[in-house]
């Protein structure tokens, strides 16, 4: 049984239970504990406030870590091992024009809309919390306390939904915002992980034999100019 804890306080626990009656907890002197059965907010207001207010104990058992949550160290290993290549965006364009390379944006789907290369695919490797589950409303509570009211997840169609659209021997370019790098340097000897290598490695851990990686990401593909296109 595992438990995720975000450290919130309101003084009352009648404010808290009216906002949310199914709720059980126990109350200090300085904050009031609480442990979700099921919850769904009727409104978004009431879901900020609840996640703003209470320390959430979920009862539910955490999934096992699947393969993205592998470490880095792991991932980059494996990366290394199948000699995943990270290349410029100029090369990257120029594979895609003359090698048949598929862009893969791995992006969330209104970020790809906004703007992406030419003919790439999207296949968001991680995408907005779904389910209403207590570990879903802990994760979403904790996201909150932090400001971010749109926690993610790992898709778990990511594979799948990449297979209905390229086989294993399809020659892929895996691209994300930022883009990460492999690279070690003084002050990040492994390199720095990122969407796009975190995708690479899902790849290349169920079969894709031709994977590389946008060094830099697509940040570096639109600063440098390159042709983009947007969708309504």
């Amino acid at each position: 049984m595992a438990f995720t804890s975000t450290a919130l306080q309101y003084p009352s626990t009648s404010y808290l239970q009216s906002l949310v009656p199914s709720l059980e907890g126990t109350r200090d002197q300085n904050s009031w504990c609480v442990r979700v059965r099921s919850y769904k907010p009727t409104s978004q207001k009431s879901q900020l406030n609840f996640a703003r207010g209470i320390t959430v104990q979920s009862a539910a058992t955490k999934p096992a870590k699947s393969p993205a949550e592998e470490e880095w160290k792991v991932k980059r290993e494996l990366l290394l091992q199948k000699r995943v290549k990270s290349v410029e965006p100029k090369e990257a364009l120029r594979l895609q024009k003359e090698n048949n390379f598929v862009i893969l944006d791995v992006r969330p789907e209104a970020e790809f809309k906004e703007g992406h290369p030419p003919d790439a695919i999207n296949v968001q490797v991680y995408r907005l919390i779904k389910e209403w589950t207590a570990w879903d409303i802990a994760r979403r509570a904790a996201f909150a306390f932090f400001g971010i009211f749109s926690g993610t997840e790992e898709n778990p169609e990511f594979i799948k939904s990449v297979g209905e659209q390229l086989d294993k021997n399809a020659k892929i370019i895996v691209a994300c915002s930022a883009g990460g790098t492999m690279k070690p340097t003084q002050n990040l000897p492994q390199g720095q992980q990122s969407r796009s290598l975190i995708a690479a490695y899902l790849l290349v851990l169920n079969g894709y034999n031709h994977v590389f990686h946008l060094e830099g990401g697509l940040y570096k593909w639109f600063k440098e100019d390159l042709p983009a296109v947007a969708e309504e």
